[in-house]
């Protein structure tokens, strides 16, 4: 039992000053990103759905964190929308129940890392699948394609186009 509750001790680090040019680069990732969905969302696409909440998890791994694995494109793109499938498929099977719920979230974590997708924001499109309304439900199994797919993909355009404007930056680092 010691042994168990001594690795939850955390060790103590010191967290490197904040690189405002970085932070700035990040700034301009996520406000185009965001910018360019919201702007799709009210002049193209205005009578569906295009925002949803992992929208905004997902900016901060692609414009803060672009190094990371979990917001290289193929991880971003394919765990989200096979995350919103698993979500669509508890929500038609059980409707908006809280085991609906867990079943969308955990399964969407499984099938995220058995096919090597992880992006911890497809379990929050997993989960608006189930809980997120009238909205949601109308789009049945077209949410993973529109908003998750569609959305997905023009945060990663923008990502790629605004990452690899900066000297340091470079993205993806693989697909």
């Amino acid at each position: 039992m010691k042994t168990y509750l001594a690795k939850m001790r955390a060790e103590r680090t010191r967290a490197p000053s904040p690189d405002w040019q970085d932070a700035l680069w990040s700034w301009l990732g996520a406000f185009s990103g965001m910018g360019a969905i919201c702007w799709l969302n009210a002049h193209w696409l205005s009578h569906h759905l295009l925002i949803v909440a992992s929208f905004g998890a997902t900016s901060v791994l692609i414009y803060a964190a672009p190094d990371s694995p979990f917001a290289q494109p193929r991880n971003v793109l394919f765990g989200s929308m096979l995350s919103a499938l698993v979500g669509v498929a508890c929500f038609k099977l059980l409707g908006s129940t809280a085991l609906a719920v867990t079943l969308a979230v955990s399964l969407s974590v499984l099938a995220m890392q058995l096919s090597h997708t992880v992006h911890p924001p497809g379990a929050a499109a997993a989960l608006g699948a189930v809980i997120g309304g009238e909205a949601t439900a109308t789009l049945g199994w077209w949410y993973p394609l529109m908003p998750i797919g569609i959305g997905c993909s023009v945060m990663l355009v923008v990502a790629i186009l605004v990452n690899n404007l900066a000297r340091h930056r470079r993205y993806p680092r693989y697909w």
